[in-house]
């Protein structure tokens, strides 16, 4: 997993040379959620990201962080919605609500999606911490400018489940008629699952915490099954994502910086 050593460690470094560079600050939940697949996407864009990691001592970024894009994570059994929160659940959701003002691009997965619809004006419903295999389908031919698959898998590891601000446009919805990928505002979006989830990354939340869903055996064979599956739909998913999100134009990390952390 790619990762800076020290807080704000990339934003430095993405102001110095003479062809500054994007920088996504992203807020980590546990230990076996990271970015996955998606950090290859991002690296190869030279977008650069940054880690914040509150649940190993970390700190939160400072709400003046030049950040160009904002990405929340998966929480494992973490969850919003009263049963088992995210102890920095208050914090993020401000944050969130502070750069949606801002008009900053906002991507969240699972209980990341649920801490941006909190922040946009919705809520989170209760729900049993699950690991499920969903296949989901467009709702609309122009989703993520039209890069968004008409059909596609998700794998959801989550407590609890977003309620959609109703502003939000539902751009996919899965075989149950739960909203799979939504937006809110110009640039800002919200996944049931992380597309760029690795099967390892499932093994790990499951030896991470003494709580686990039920009976994941069967779910994490069909995880394996469709690792490749998910790499190949993951591609479009990033493109759509980069665009809509503008975050390969204008880096805020341009000159000198001052990124403290609270």
């Amino acid at each position: 997993m790619a990762q800076c050593k020290n807080p704000d460690e990339a934003f430095v470094l993405a102001s110095q040379g003479g062809d500054p560079m994007n920088v996504v600050a992203v807020l980590q939940h546990t230990a076996g959620e990271y970015l996955g697949l998606v950090e290859d996407h991002l690296e190869g864009r030279k977008i650069r990201f940054q880690y914040y990691r509150p649940f190993a001592a970390g700190k939160l970024p400072a709400g003046d962080l030049p950040a160009d894009g904002l990405i929340l994570l998966g929480g494992g059994p973490w969850g919003a919605a009263g049963g088992r929160d995210l102890p920095t659940l208050a914090e993020e959701v401000e944050i969130t609500r502070h750069r949606l003002a801002e008009g900053t691009p906002v991507i969240g997965f699972g209980l990341g999606a649920q801490i941006l619809a909190l922040a946009a004006g919705g809520g989170a419903e209760p729900r049993d911490l699950t690991l499920e295999i969903v296949q989901a389908r467009r709702t609309r031919d122009d989703a993520l400018n039209g890069y968004l698959p008409e059909t596609f898998n998700q794998a959801i590891y989550m407590r609890d489940w977003p309620v959609l601000p109703d502003h939000a446009v539902v751009l996919a919805e899965d075989q149950h008629g739960r909203p799979a990928v939504w937006q809110v505002g110009e640039n800002s979006f919200g996944f049931s699952g992380n597309p760029g989830i690795k099967l390892g990354m499932v093994e790990d939340l499951i030896m991470e915490f003494e709580e686990v869903p039920a009976e994941p055996a069967a779910q994490l064979e069909r995880l394996r099954e469709l690792q490749i599956v998910l790499e190949d739909q993951l591609v479009p998913i990033m493109t759509g994502l980069v665009q809509c999100t503008s975050l390969m134009q204008a880096p805020k990390a341009a000159g000198e910086l001052d990124a403290g952390v609270v």
